[in-house]
């Protein structure tokens, strides 16, 4: 066990290396990750996530238009894939998501997100190691790399991410679209990332309005009077702001109090010894849980919440590459989010740490009252939105200890001097949109027009560098590093009024309906609930 004494000798021994990913990295065109956890390492990482070219699958059914008819049921039906050329037999498909499932209907079309398993019928079947794919419809990005540049990011900056690449997707030998392949977060990514005996995996979401006590488990929205719903002493007040949490139409999320719309148990907060104050975590559990791993996760978010000595209950190293790419690429919908989901948590003997997951509305796209002015500008060291920083323990830590926030810091300086500031960015953004330009304009499916797609993808290359240049700012001390010191001076922040968030693709991306359409009251974000 590392003590507090001699995690600070390790914490200043740790950034002699940190400052020197810069040099490690430079003319490393492939963005190779940096080697900070044990990796097995699996065929299918140079096969299938190979991101030198567009790679083909396609997709054999007999039915497909009856498939297509019954995907919001997220029901498997046996199929036959042939990647790259390769064909197995007797596979799963489905449709995945959550909300986007409804909004894929609303938009008029069948372009689904699909989750493949290769492993649904025979244990034994796999993708060269590869159990579980999924196949990302990149709905609501226009400049269709959110996803993929995030993910590409945490990677390169040594994060225990999901490898990805795109892929042509044909049904039955017939177009369907373009789409992002992205390595499951299930068996497979944790034999490649930790070893054949791994720990425990979860993916924590309240978002069915289920489990979870103080929001969720005997709550209906139907039946919803506007009060807040019973708590057990003890727990985090109830996440409804002046409107409920509610997102506005053209205002995103706004109200008082907290402001969010998920359980105690999603923001990693620790109320009581109870398993089922944390339904939403463990019946979302990616792994076999026996009450001992429960008893253990209680008990890690039991000292992760007193602040003390969080290098015992944090993979410090890998939580705080995490929160450097995330906290860059601006993505509300998610643990920093009003949401509060689309993460993958892992524990192993008592220490957590963060996986990535779902970043199709990152850059600021998720609230679109956003200008690009604040999306550039977006504070380092108050990356909550929706709530405050002491709100979400995986992250709080960081803030409370002076040790932590400069750590916090050099890390953020190494990540921009080797990505940003080398050019290694935009080279990886002109070359892959070089790449996939030729796909994206014949994409029978597609959500935007090639038009919008050259658009977003401009405006997503100039808000990354104008974001950098905002960060690398905030780290100098030129430019208020926190929410209340931009709120003081704005006269520093980096202007971006030419840039539109829009452009890029958002949540409020039409909801599906043409222009002079009318809009239902309900947005169709709430309409299942």
């Amino acid at each position: 066990m590392i003590t507090r004494r001699s995690y600070k000798k390790l914490y200043c021994s740790l950034l002699v290396p940190v400052l020197c990913i810069a040099t490690l990295f430079s003319g490393s065109g492939d963005g190779g990750a940096v080697e900070t956890m044990a990796s097995v390492g699996s065929a299918y990482e140079s096969l299938l996530f190979d991101t030198s070219f567009v790679h083909s699958i396609n997709i054999e059914m007999d039915d497909w238009q009856s498939f297509l008819d019954t995907c919001t049921d997220e029901t498997y039906t046996e199929c036959k894939v042939t990647i790259d050329g390769e064909s197995y037999q007797k596979a799963a498909i489905r449709a995945k998501g959550n909300t986007s499932l409804t909004q894929v209907a609303h938009y008029g079309n069948d372009r689904y997100s699909f989750k493949i398993e290769f492993d649904h019928y025979n244990d034994a079947c796999r993708y060269h190691g590869l159990d579980k794919l999924s196949l990302n419809n990149i709905i609501q990005d226009n400049t269709y790399m959110k996803d993929f540049l995030t993910y590409q990011m945490m990677g390169y900056f040594g994060v225990a991410a999901p490898p990805c690449s795109f892929v042509y997707i044909t049904v039955n030998g017939e177009d369907w679209g373009l789409y992002l392949a992205v390595e499951g977060v299930e068996d497979a990514f944790l034999a490649r990332n930790y070893g054949k005996n791994p720990g425990s995996l979860y993916k924590p979401d309240s978002m069915k309005m289920g489990g979870g006590k103080g929001f969720g488990e005997d709550f209906r929205m139907d039946e919803w009077d506007g009060e807040e719903p019973p708590k057990k002493d003890g727990q985090m007040p109830p996440p409804f702001g002046g409107n409920g949490g509610f997102p506005v139409p053209g205002k995103g999320f706004e109200g008082g109090g907290h402001g969010e719309m998920g359980s105690s148990d999603v923001s990693l907060i620790y109320s009581d010894d109870d398993y089922d104050s944390y339904k939403n975590i463990f019946e979302n559990a990616k792994t076999s849980l026996t009450d001992a791993d429960k008893t253990r996760l209680i008990c890690a978010l039991k000292d992760l919440n007193t602040g003390e000595n969080p290098e015992e209950t944090v993979d410090v190293d890998q939580v705080i590459r995490y929160f450097v790419v995330h906290n860059f690429v601006c993505n509300f919908d998610s643990y920093t989010g009003s949401m509060i989901h689309n993460y993958y948590l892992y524990e192993e003997d008592g220490q957590l740490s963060m996986i990535p997951w779902d970043y199709n509305l990152a850059f600021g796209s998720f609230e679109g009252s956003m200008d690009a002015e604040s999306v550039v500008n977006y504070p380092i060291d108050s990356p909550v939105s929706g709530g405050d920083t002491d709100s979400r323990p995986m992250l709080s830590w960081i803030f409370a200890d002076e040790d932590y926030t400069e750590m916090y810091h050099q890390y953020f300086s190494a990540f921009i001097a080797s990505f940003f500031e080398s050019g290694l960015f935009e080279e990886t953004i002109d070359e892959t949109q070089t790449l996939i330009a030729p796909y994206v304009e014949k994409d029978p499916t597609k959500f935007c027009t090639y038009e919008e797609f050259e658009t977003g993808v401009d405006t997503l290359k100039s808000l990354c560098l104008l974001r950098a240049e905002s960060v690398r700012g905030q780290l100098t001390g030129s430019i208020p590093a926190d929410s209340e010191g931009q709120a003081a001076d704005s006269s520093a922040l980096i202007d971006a009024s030419g840039l539109k968030i829009s452009d890029m693709g958002t949540m409020e991306q039409n909801h599906g309906y043409q222009t002079g359409d009318s809009v239902p009251s309900t947005p169709p974000l709430f309409q299942n609930f």
